[in-house]
């Protein structure tokens, strides 16, 4: 099995290697670039929709929601999913925005786990390229041609066909490392920018729940209960009858 094996590396050498390691760059081009213009449409600026979203929700908060409808921004998707649940109190709301951030998170970081596992396993297909060059290199030691040629004389040790195939394995190393640095660094970059993403709707989600709680929304049930409470406690405070007229 093992005479196989060898023989079927030194007839394949590591040229398909090569060519897996391009198609794997050129994978890794395309879904960086189209991130990229994903990342671009779901850019907003957070301290500029901050003051805005506050103005809007005191002075007319269905003005609000038409603005963040009509923005593509991660910040404004977000809030906007509370808003529209914002009749249930700051607790629906708060809800319905961890549901638009999971969704969000999703939608951005669709592919990145691509790029991860390229930039992690890159180098490991260009060490399967320099072993497999590295056998065909002993492969070719091994001949008895090479065996006499190193008998006849010390120049005649490293013959032409062994030297291209370790050069070839050398190759696939560094082709291999090329492909798995800027793959790792795009994917800690649109990492980065999920983040910070999530971070600044997080702060724009805070504006609205500070309204929702200000201005004493609560939910259905929770406003129930509150004036039930209230309603014991008035009772609690009545007296039993009218009071008697002070005698003369």
């Amino acid at each position: 099995m093992i005479e196989q094996l060898t023989h079927l590396m030194v007839r394949s050498g590591a040229g398909w290697v090569l060519w897996l390691l391009f198609a794997l760059s050129a994978a890794s081009i395309a879904i960086a670039l189209e991130r990229a213009w994903v990342f671009r449409r779901s850019q907003g600026d957070v301290a500029q929709l901050v003051p805005q979203l506050r103005r809007l929700l005191r002075s007319d908060p269905g003005q609000a929601t038409k603005v963040l409808n009509g923005l593509t921004c991660v910040e404004a998707r977000v809030v906007a999913a509370g808003l529209d649940q914002a009749w249930g109190g700051a607790e629906a709301a708060e809800e319905a925005m961890a549901a638009a951030m999971g969704l969000e998170r999703k939608r951005l970081e669709k592919r990145l786990l691509f790029l991860g596992t390229v930039g992690n396993n890159a180098p490991f297909v260009g060490l399967l390229g320099t072993v497999i060059g590295v056998v065909g290199a002993f492969e070719e030691l091994g001949r008895p041609a090479a065996l006499s040629s190193a008998v006849a004389g010390a120049g005649s040790l490293a013959p032409e066909r062994v030297m291209g195939t370790i050069a070839e394995a050398l190759v696939a190393t560094a082709v291999g490392l090329v492909v798995a640095i800027p793959a790792v660094a795009i994917f800690n970059y649109f990492q980065g920018r999920v983040t910070s993403a999530l971070a600044d709707a997080e702060t724009l989600g805070h504006v609205l729940l500070a309204h929702l709680q200000g201005s004493g929304r609560v939910a259905p049930a929770a406003a129930a209960a509150t004036h039930a409470e209230a309603d014991a406690r008035d009772e609690a405070d009545e007296p039993d009858g009218l009071p008697e007229p002070a005698a003369e």
